[in-house]
């Protein structure tokens, strides 16, 4: 089976690293018209650009591939690296540390061939130690014919000691060096190279901090962005710099011989290029010491390919559950909607189904999968489980199987992919080929290790997928622009809710660029973003906060205070460990690092009187319900003097009226030179450590970016591109966004936050929801048995959507039909945050600039505020002013997914700063009634579209 097998070695240990094999199509003409399996995997494998799919496929490939068809093997295998002659000494010596068992290390390190260590050192379990051994006898054959020929030598090293895709300069490197040298070293080369893809010229420009002058460290950074041609790159290079393409000097070493950028400055630092940083976040969720520590290992280094063992011992152990879920989100976030699939039709025009891999390769897997079942048997890493005839036995109920586990539905709460037990026990029991099955195996035994629940929030349930979806002509109501991703691989997809220069053609998304969360990572987050990841040495509970750079690389690091996460709270006699959420009484908490940090809310005992429920308001401190406001020095309005004082500030902490009401340019400290201009937000840092100003000094531009649309609206209702623009010709911004017709003329509104607004538009502008037309004059409820005697007075809007069952945020007096999330929050994370930021605060509009990129579908938008309480309230709400059933589900579909994500501790989501200081969430989703759900025939997507377009606040 050597022949076969030797692919899976060489390839399946490629699970942590960031290159993704391509295979020549041309091989599959090898797959005889009697194994269309066959053929159709090889086909899949040569589009595959995604690891975890290429680990899946590969794993199953001899399975569609048998060892006869030997002319296919051996074309698949000649894209591989390999030798035509073999090496004179033993090179292996340099991979021993990556053997699995200590037996085996033993014997690597003593032997003297590749033949000692045999015995020992099983090629079945010992993958990356032989994976390692033929790569370094391919570069021993290969480099060996540069003779003495120093330059040759070193860059043909190069190509074979990088742990990724070789560089397209260093494949010229040795072509220039070698090629009047050895036309033999080139052939050889070519045959390793041709396995990987070629990697862009910006994956070099962390090369160009090692030019000595600073021009060149500019010019080069310029031409890597702009140049795409090798040749011009080499050239530009050399013209900018004045040097030489010589190995001895420090950039072009860096330029064509080294496929990783250094984590830092300093030489003795292990390479950021060797880790995950996503799947690391992931690592500190493992419930057992031994996931832990494999998941470290795959996460910070791609030498030890240890991915077997985790396969082996952690991928289906049930008491990892929230760690594989984890990686899963690293790997193949859930996304809303399907569509596109030809083998299983019935996953499509799900627009408010949360899907990990909806995408062609998956689809083709799953028909794979079942013809790969037909044959009688389910291979699994640590069992087979033999199967009748599923053609005949169930096959749609077969059909459903494959297409769930590789479409992987997510649901709520554990967002896992696996099919309900009932389901799983159900198909065994009637399609398990008993007769086969082991002394041990039952069909409830084999679903308790695969599918341990019948949880319809944590598993995925067959008969829901055995018909088509009831939306089939509607999904234009709600759409996916994002999904699938249309971006390179480099770049992530963001929903345009900024519309276009006239003129351009105007797509419903942006493709902007990002960076890896470590070299070896998929994950991407966006340019400029703020993002805390695990330091390098492994420590739990150790991070610092990186930007994600224009080099596309995380840069400017600082390191954080470390997170005792040994210690535990103590909550009514009862230990709670670091990262767990409880409640007590009416309170949301959580311990984080021993300390056990709760909500403010006021509760009412259980054993209250009917008195004394009449005259609780639900504020802090009991007090009245009476609507004075003042604005407090973190930008916040409160309702009144008393609410003020409760929450924490001194009487010369604030000031009687609402903070929009005060002119703060009246009294500030700018330049003569300078123009103020109000910055209205509310912070969530320390006030007196971290003031929180609101307004800003701003000098006329010399000129602005004519290119750059972030439309905004003056107070004379004309629009222009962009705020520089604006300030350019001297307007004052009325706000965010096109400028709209309904609001020309001020009417005012009161917005959830207790300020009122000129119009709707500036109350979008400050994302702000409004609760109610008119001036604010009400407290609004902030519990379930407050008083709505301040709210009698309040005529609230008829809800949007006929059937609705609404949601009321705290301290609003109107319900509306949203999605709505309450998180607590770690305020001394957030002063860090602040601290590492140059003293800037963190606002609550830094928190809402975040989440609304996790909003993928443009018929819903993201609005929220700081509660009374101190809680962060979100609203994800539908941008129609009366939208359709279908629409409402999935704002609520996306304000549970962002729940899940922050009560899962997701690095998807968290690790973006600040919020990582969230500590966990409450949801509450608006529903419709079964009569109003029913799918409408009318499009909504013409009538949604101006409201589309309408950015407002970004």
């Amino acid at each position: 089976m050597f022949v076969c097998f030797k692919i899976i070695i060489l390839l399946l240990s490629c699970n942590f690293c960031a290159f993704v094999y391509t295979q020549d199509s041309s091989c599959c003409q090898h797959a005889t018209e009697h194994f269309p399996q066959c053929w159709g995997a090889c086909e899949q494998l040569a589009t595959i650009r995604s690891e975890s799919r290429l680990r899946h496929l590969l794993l199953r490939l001899p399975s569609y591939c048998p060892e006869t068809l030997s002319e296919l093997w051996i074309c698949i295998n000649n894209t591989l690296p390999g030798a035509s002659k073999k090496s004179d000494g033993w090179v292996g010596l340099g991979c021993c540390e990556l053997a699995i068992s200590a037996e085996c290390r033993r014997d690597c390190k003593q032997a003297s061939s590749k033949n000692d260590i045999t015995k020992v050192c099983k090629k079945d379990t010992e993958k990356p130690l032989y994976s390692c051994i033929t790569k370094n006898e391919m570069g021993s054959v290969c480099c060996s014919y540069a003779g003495r020929h120093t330059n040759c030598r070193e860059y043909c090293q190069a190509i074979f000691r990088t742990d990724s895709s070789p560089t397209v300069s260093q494949i010229n490197a040795v072509k220039e060096y070698c090629q009047s040298i050895s036309p033999q070293l080139i052939s050889c080369v070519a045959n390793y190279t041709k396995s990987y893809p070629i990697r862009s010229p910006i994956d070099s420009l962390y090369c160009c901090d090692r030019a000595e002058e600073a021009h060149c460290q500019t010019a080069c950074k310029r031409i890597l962005r702009t140049m795409t041609t090798e040749q011009e790159i080499m050239d530009g290079l050399i013209t900018e710099c004045g040097s030489q393409p010589l190995p001895q000097d420090p950039l072009w070493h860096c330029f064509l011989g080294s496929a990783h950028p250094p984590a830092r400055s300093d030489p003795e630092s292990p390479p950021i290029a060797k880790m995950d940083c996503a799947k690391l976040h992931c690592c500190s969720k493992a419930n057992t010491s031994l996931c832990r520590d494999i998941c470290t290992e795959i996460s910070t280094n791609w030498g030890t390919q240890t991915w077997q063992e985790f396969d082996q011992r952690c991928e289906y152990n049930p008491v990892e559950m929230d760690l594989i879920t984890c990686l899963a989100d690293v790997r193949e976030p859930c996304q809303l909607g399907c569509k596109d699939l030809t083998y299983c039709t019935n996953f499509n025009n799900r627009p408010t189904e949360l899907f990990r891999s909806c995408n062609v390769q998956s689809d083709q897997g799953a028909m794979n999968d079942f013809k790969l079942w037909s044959n009688g048997t389910i291979r699994m890493p640590f069992m087979n489980i033999p199967v009748l005839d599923i053609r005949k036995c169930q096959p749609e109920m077969w059909k459903a199987v494959a297409c769930a586990l590789q479409i992987k539905p997510c649901y709520s709460k554990s967002r896992g992919s696996v099919i309900c037990r009932s389901d799983c026990v159900d198909i065994l029991t009637h399609c398990g080929d008993r007769k086969r099955f082991l002394d041990e195996q039952t069909p409830e035994r084999i679903c308790d290790m695969l599918s341990p629940t019948d949880d319809p929030e944590r598993c995925i349930p067959l008969k829901k997928y055995l018909n088509p979806s009831p939306f089939d002509n509607f999904i234009e109501e709600v759409i996916h622009p994002c999904n699938p991703n249309p971006c390179p691989s480099n770049h992530l997809c963001e929903v345009n809710r900024k519309g276009c220069h006239p003129g351009q053609v105007c797509l419903p998304f942006f493709c902007v660029p990002g960076c890896k969360l470590g070299e070896a990572s998929e994950f991407l987050v966006p340019m400029d973003a703020r993002i805390q990841v695990p330091t390098r040495n492994r420590q739990v509970g150790c991070y610092e906060v990186c930007t994600c750079g224009q080099s596309g690389r995380l840069e400017n690091c600082a390191e954080m205070p470390c997170l005792d996460t040994t210690r535990t709270c103590l909550v009514a006699g009862q230990r709670k460990s670091h990262g767990t959420s409880f409640r007590v009484d009416c309170h949301q908490c959580s311990c984080f690092s021993g300390d056990t940090i709760c909500s403010s809310r006021q509760c009412l005992r259980s054993d209250s009187t009917d008195e004394e429920r009449l005259s609780f308001t639900g504020l802090p401190c009991g007090c009245a319900d009476h609507f004075i406001p003042v604005c407090a020095h973190n930008g916040r309005t409160y309702p009144s003097a008393c609410v003020a004082r409760c929450v924490g500030f001194r009487d010369n902490q604030f000031v009687f009226g609402s903070c929009r009401s005060i002119n703060h340019c009246s009294s500030n400290s700018c330049q003569r030179n300078q123009r103020c201009v109000p910055k209205r937000q509310v912070c969530l840092t320390d006030h007196t450590e971290y003031p929180c100003p609101q307004y800003e000094c701003v000098s006329r531009p010399s000129g602005c970016d004519q290119n750059q649309l972030d439309p905004v609206c003056d107070t004379d209702n004309i629009e222009h591109a962009n705020l520089c623009l604006l300030h350019l010709l001297g307007k004052t911004l009325a706000y965010m966004g096109h400028c709209q017709d309904s609001c020309r003329k001020p009417r005012e509104v009161c917005g959830h936050n207790g300020e009122t607004y000129s119009t709707v538009c500036e109350a979008f502008s400050d994302r702000v929801a409004v609760d109610y037309q008119g001036h604010c004059h009400a407290v609004g409820a902030v519990s379930e048995f407050t008083s709505d005697s301040g709210c009698n007075a309040v005529p609230c809007p008829p809800l949007s959507t006929e059937g609705c069952n609404p949601v009321t945020p705290p301290g609003a007096c109107c319900p509306v039909c949203a999605g709505m999330l309450q998180i607590l929050w770690n305020k001394a994370q957030m002063n860090t945050f602040a601290k590492l930021n140059r003293n800037n605060p963190v606002t609550v509009h830094d928190i809402l600039k975040i989440l609304r990129l996790h909003i993928s579908v443009p018929q819903c938008d993201i609005f929220g505020y700081l509660s009374i309480d101190s809680d962060i309230i979100i609203l994800i709400v539908p941008v129609d002013q009366q939208p359709t059933p279908l629409q409402i589900e999935a704002c609520s579909k996306e304000a549970e997914k962002i729940d899940s994500l922050i009560n899962s501790g997701s690095p998807t989501l968290v690790s973006h700063v600040p919020l990582s200081a969230f500590l966990n969430s409450e949801v509450k989703l608006s529903t419709i009634s079964s009569a109003a759900a029913a799918p409408r025939s009318l499009s909504l997507f013409l009538l949604l579209l101006p409201l589309l377009l309408f950015p407002l606040a970004s």
